[in-house]
């Protein structure tokens, strides 16, 4: 038994698998390397995972950013800048990453585009209620050019002072938390409806069960509780901006 000669049911019910419930819950990536290596099919259960898993985080990114246009309270936790706060230049500074081919670049440039537009929702009428923790490693972070760290600073210190917009400092002093390997943010609907969105690593899933959406919250909320207050919070990156100017 070997290669594509595999057939039957079997092999079915493991490629099933890997495209199971339209990408929402794909099994793990050692589950396919060892599926593979039982019917002798090389990589190919695994690359039909990896591309199953990517197209799941698209099409749920593309669900995501659409209830985020319609959304009246956002909370938001990232131990960077989160998208609908970063400047054109730092945006694309993190988004370029090790991608260095034409069409990488082409890419790019689409993702950056879109960040103007997503950085005019907190200001549309009527304003959503917006409350963001932010890890101090975000405002540490030394940039690849010295002016993007300064404009990413202002642009936090000005969106601070939005009316709508809560902005809030987790520091390094509140220790290990338990986001801190990928983002979390919170939507809420005119007519009450809630998600939850987490993302890390290139990935990420969109979460619309009610009880899930709620320890989220409660997630949230702890995070909230060890950060700064919103005052505390702008004159630490007031503090920031001096450091960086001397």
């Amino acid at each position: 038994m070997g290669g594509l000669d595999v057939v039957g049911e079997p092999w079915e019910r493991a490629v099933r698998i890997v495209a199971s419930e339209s990408g929402e819950r794909l099994s793990k990536v050692t589950v396919m390397e060892d599926l593979d290596e039982y019917y002798g099919t090389g990589d190919l259960l695994l690359s039909h995972w990896k591309a199953a898993r990517l197209d799941a985080f698209k099409d749920q990114y593309k669900e995501y950013t659409a209830l985020e246009a319609t959304a009246r309270i956002m909370w938001v936790f990232s131990p960077g800048i989160p998208g609908v706060l970063q400047t054109e230049d730092f945006a694309r500074e993190v988004l370029s990453g090790a991608r260095t081919t034409a069409d990488g670049d082409e890419a790019v440039e689409e993702q950056v585009a879109a960040r103007p537009g997503r950085q005019c929702l907190l200001r549309q009428k009527p304003e959503p209620e917006v409350r963001v923790v932010i890890d101090e490693f975000a405002f540490r972070r030394p940039a690849a050019r010295g002016g993007t760290r300064q404009d990413r600073l202002l642009h936090l210190e000005t969106a601070a002072l939005w009316p709508n917009v809560a902005l809030q400092v987790l520091p390094f002093s509140a220790g290990a938390h338990h986001h801190m390997n990928g983002s979390l943010t919170l939507l809420r609907q005119r007519d009450g409806s809630a998600v939850a969105y987490t993302e890390g690593n290139s990935s990420g899933r969109l979460i619309e069960d009610p009880d899930e959406v709620l320890r989220e919250r409660s997630s949230c909320d702890r995070l909230r509780d060890l950060a700064l207050s919103p005052s505390d919070s702008l004159a630490f990156i007031r503090g920031v901006l001096e450091e960086c100017r001397s």
